[in-house]
């Protein structure tokens, strides 16, 4: 190894930890704020009760209704963009022609950099309107609309992941299938998808986290009140809740070390997903 390829690869270790330790220092913050709640209130109430009352005479702080909507809400979202991601990727892969897949990349890009407060404020004016006039409904904000601009939001990070991978098959295999004489049909469906499984559940690990995580479009969508969580009901997710009472809660109070509580549970949530996900991919893999 030559000095130049010394100092490079020296580069990256640095950059490498130095990443490491900023995600260890902001776990270990988020945690020493939280661990501070459970102190004085039950770890129990605070995972399983289903009143968020942290302003009266005697705090009422628990978050189970805001865990099951963030799970609701993003799973919900991961079945809606699945099935299109995954066509979507396979009509750039194979179906599109050469002088389009440009255009088609860089409107997924496009996708991908939109803003999120964006999104939700196209959900709120058209989504939300299109609830309250075509099912006169008082309100149009729930979670199914909050799953819906999730679902748009996700699309491209599953639709790149997918694609990348189907194309790399096909440069492996699809020659030598197509001189066998096997038509492309059944050769998407018994070499292709079958092959890029594990990069199909790397996508949807990698937008379930996204869509767990977003917090301003779907706070302007979803009604952001804390009941347990029903398909057109008003619902509040865990980065919601913080997003709209980090601001107004008092330092020191347990206010506040419960919306930091909150948003480690979230990342313990986060982590477990991604655990089984990973388990699931390496099961798939093996077979």
């Amino acid at each position: 190894m030559n000095f130049s390829d010394k100092i490079f690869n020296f580069i990256v270790k640095i950059i490498a930890i130095l990443s490491l330790s900023i995600i260890a220092l902001i776990v270990f913050f988020i945690f020493k704020e939280s661990i501070k709640l459970f102190q004085n209130y039950s770890f129990f109430n605070f995972i399983f009760g289903k009143k968020w009352k942290p302003l009266g005479e005697s705090p009422t702080l628990g978050i189970f209704p805001m865990i099951l909507s963030t799970i609701y809400i993003s799973f919900l979202a991961l079945l809606i963009a699945f099935p299109v991601s995954i066509g979507a990727a396979l009509f750039i892969s194979f179906f599109a022609k050469k002088k389009y897949k440009n255009i088609i990349h860089s409107f997924i890009a496009i996708l991908a950099g939109i803003p999120s407060v964006v999104y939700g404020f196209i959900g709120l004016l058209v989504v939300v309107k299109f609830m309250e006039t075509k099912f006169n409904r008082t309100s149009g904000e729930s979670l199914l609309v909050g799953a819906f601009v999730l679902a748009i939001m996700i699309i491209p990070y599953i639709v790149s992941s997918c694609e990348e991978s189907f194309t790399k098959i096909y440069n492996k295999y699809g020659h030598s299938s197509e001189a066998l004489g096997v038509e492309k049909d059944y050769m998407i469906w018994h070499l292709i998808l079958p092959s890029a499984k594990g990069s199909i559940l790397a996508g949807a690990a990698l937008s379930l986290g996204r869509a767990m995580g977003e917090t301003m479009a779907v706070m302007m969508v979803i009604g952001n009140a804390p009941m347990m969580p029903t398909l057109l009901g008003k619902v509040e997710t865990i980065p919601s809740l913080i997003a709209l009472e980090i601001g107004s809660a008092e330092i020191g109070s347990l206010h506040y070390y419960g919306l930091y509580a909150s948003g480690f549970i979230l990342m313990v949530i986060l982590i477990i997903i991604n655990i089984v996900f990973q388990r699931i991919k390496n099961s798939a893999m093996e077979d």
